[in-house]
């Protein structure tokens, strides 16, 4: 089973959140980011080749409007290779793990394995940054839909399902 609902992350933009159930015990959450917006990219080249070709009358110098190509042309492929990221998926299999994957918009693909074992809850960690807090008995806490950063709404429902699946092991494991 499979549905898309539309969510807003913490600056108001939209984002959509695929849900795939394909047993009680495995889950699939895809968080979708808008793709790179090509006014917003047009805009940006234009404002650099601009102040290139500002200073090329300045100073009659060539190599200013060659090195402004070719740093907006880096710029852009650092970008869409190490920082736009369109994707995030959450995977979780019950007897397996958690497998996080985040898709770039070079096509590139990060993976984070946690095998279940080492799971020991799913929280949500909203928090107001005014202090540094130490959460006792967490050895470590594994963010996820850090670029999408979606808003609570979204997190609950992500939550709750989960939560339904360590609940769903609990059952599985203790009966004989």
């Amino acid at each position: 089973m499979e549905d898309k609902m539309s969510f807003l992350d913490i600056c108001g933009g939209r984002l959509a959140l695929q849900r795939r159930y394909y047993s009680p015990s495995c889950r699939e959450f895809c968080l979708s980011s808008p793709r790179l917006s090509l006014r917003l990219l047009t805009a940006v080249t234009c404002t650099v080749w601009l102040a290139a070709y500002g200073l090329f009358t300045l100073c009659e110098n060539s190599m200013i409007l060659s090195a402004a190509i070719f740093v907006t042309l880096l710029g852009l492929l650092g970008y869409l290779h190490f920082v736009k990221i369109d994707q995030e998926t959450l995977l979780i299999i019950d007897s397996l793990g958690i497998q996080m994957t985040s898709s770039y918009a070079s096509g590139k693909e990060s993976t984070t394995f946690i095998e279940m074992g080492k799971v020991k809850d799913v929280i949500i960690n909203e928090a107001i940054y005014m202090d540094p807090v130490e959460p006792h008995g967490i050895s470590q806490v594994v963010p996820v839909f850090q670029s999408a950063k979606p808003r609570l709404d979204c997190l609950i429902e992500v939550y709750r399902s989960c939560q339904e699946i360590l609940a769903y092991q609990k059952a599985t494991s203790t009966s004989p």
